[in-house]
């Protein structure tokens, strides 16, 4: 196995200077004091945490709470090791931890599977620049090879299963193995999260903010979210990302929506400041370290130079992939329904993997730098028709609406008109109710906007432009730009700022 990356180790730390306190001077410097205040702090703890030995005395102590798994015992005919290091992540549906309280709270009741609720495979590049991470759909078609059953003894030949029933039979051990089998990307480390330790590391981030377009509820887990922005805590974020009855996607719905969780996840580390302090960084780390099951290799070192890795990251340094699918419902005889993976294209995928490059190219039209975030809608703008009226009396209004509109996506007539009333005040939205998602990705654009319904108008949506009107707000489909393997970049996904 390839060694893990170390942190460079500079010959010390800075010392910082002592400041003095109080006293007055210019209001200039009293004014300029924070800011530098912030800067100094900023760079003290990119000292600490870029330091190996005041880093390594910040995490001393933390291994000792680790619960140790031996995923990769007596495994022969690996792949061969790449460029990077890979991490298989595993969400396990144990729950004998939780509490009564979160139980009936967060409709976790019933017997675990003792079965992987999720499987991720994380790939950290070499020059530590990018974070591409693959989702594995648990109701894979795979073959696990020839092992002991857990559970009674039984030694079996290789057969086939759905992905998530390896680890009920032989633990880590055959699900790395599997998975390896499957792709022939080498596992260099593996981490295993139930849903108390879950619940844990997304409180210590102090929650986690999430978006989403359109209401999700699923009585199935007690998510109910509307439209907007939500801060979810530990026990949200569970239901959000085990929720499987809010679209009609089921597990490749859910899929996305843990992609997205994890691309704010990684947002909230890197954006708030939290592996810039060492006080945050190695309380998160205590509650990550202490309440997973990880591989002997990984550890407080790893869990540094993780946070080291990472400090330089923004959300387009992540990219989330699902495998891409030849059939969502491949019957087995003896096992059922399966999600048969497109072979060739599969493939091709755990290949960009191995040879450390990234999943997808650079978007076309990607947003230049300093341009305003898009909001996520339900409805795609380019699926969404809309006529444009001038409701007043000022000139060429109604053309620079449309024009507005269909830069940002939205199918407009191109043919702007003047609405039956050149007085109107206040931006108008008519739309049969039929089209109502559409509207309301329209009234998004248009913010302040009122939204009329109008029976049997048909699939066009009608905006009259008020003297209200000042700017057509950026919009983005909730599923943006995929590329060849469903791929999206973090700052595809995550709340805009």
């Amino acid at each position: 196995m390839p060694q893990p990356h170390r942190p460079i180790r500079p010959a010390g730390p800075p010392r910082p200077q002592r400041v003095r306190r109080g006293g007055g001077g210019p209001a200039r410097h009293r004014e300029g004091r924070p800011r530098w205040g912030v800067r100094l702090a900023a760079g003290l703890s990119v000292a600490v945490l870029g330091s190996g030995a005041i880093g390594h005395a910040v995490m001393t102590g933390l291994d000792t709470g680790i619960e140790r798994v031996d995923p990769f015992k007596d495994m022969k005919n690996r792949p061969q090791a790449g460029h990077g290091i890979n991490f298989l992540l595993v969400g396990t549906d144990g729950r004998e931890k939780v509490s009564p309280e979160e139980k009936r709270e967060y409709r976790l009741g019933g017997a675990p599977c003792h079965c992987t609720d999720t499987i991720m495979l994380v790939h950290l590049s070499a020059d530590r620049k990018r974070a591409s991470v693959v989702s594995l759909p648990r109701d894979s078609y795979a073959e696990v090879p020839a092992h002991r059953d857990l559970v009674t003894g039984k030694a079996h030949k290789p057969h086939p299963v759905r992905l998530n029933a390896a680890y009920a039979e032989g633990g880590p051990n055959l699900t790395v193995r599997t998975v390896e089998n499957m792709t022939r990307v080498k596992i260099d480390h593996y981490l295993e999260v139930d849903f108390t330790s879950f619940m844990k590391t997304v409180d210590a981030m102090g929650g986690v903010e999430i978006c989403t377009a359109k209401t999700m509820r699923d009585p199935n887990t007690g998510l109910d979210l509307l439209p907007g922005t939500h801060r979810l805590t530990g026990g949200q974020a569970l239901q959000y990302v085990r929720s499987r009855h809010v679209d009609g996607a089921s597990d490749l719905g859910r899929m996305q929506r843990q992609q997205r969780f994890v691309a704010a996840l990684i947002k909230q580390a890197t954006g708030g400041g939290v592996l810039l302090n060492p006080v945050k960084f190695k309380e998160l780390s205590s509650t990550l370290l202490g309440s997973v099951r990880a591989d002997r290799g990984f550890g407080s070192e790893q869990m540094l130079a993780l946070g080291q890795a990472m400090r330089d990251f923004t959300p387009s340094s992540s990219e989330f992939a699902s495998v891409p699918i030849g059939s969502p419902s491949y019957r087995v005889k003896g096992i059922g329904s399966t999600v048969k993976w497109d072979e060739p294209k599969a493939a091709r995928l755990f290949e960009a993997l191995r040879e450390d490059r990234p999943l997808a190219p650079a978007r076309p039209g990607k947003a230049a730098a300093g341009r305003p975030a898009a909001v996520p809608v339900d409805v795609p703008p380019a699926q969404v028709r809309v006529q444009v009226e001038n409701g007043t009396r000022i000139d060429g209004l109604g053309g620079r609406v449309d024009a507005a509109l269909r830069a940002t996506g939205f199918d407009t007539t191109r043919a702007p008109g003047n609405g039956a009333s050149r007085d109107v005040k206040r931006t108008v939205i008519t739309y049969d109710p039929r089209w109502d998602r559409s509207a309301r990705s329209v009234a998004t654009a248009l913010p302040g906007s009122e939204l009329r319904a109008v029976a049997r108008q048909g699939r066009t949506v009608t905006v009259i432009a008020g003297a209200d009107y000042r700017k057509v707000v950026p919009v983005r489909a909730e599923d943006p730009y995929q590329g060849a393997y469903g791929v999206v970049s973090g700052d595809q996904v995550v709340c805009g700022s």
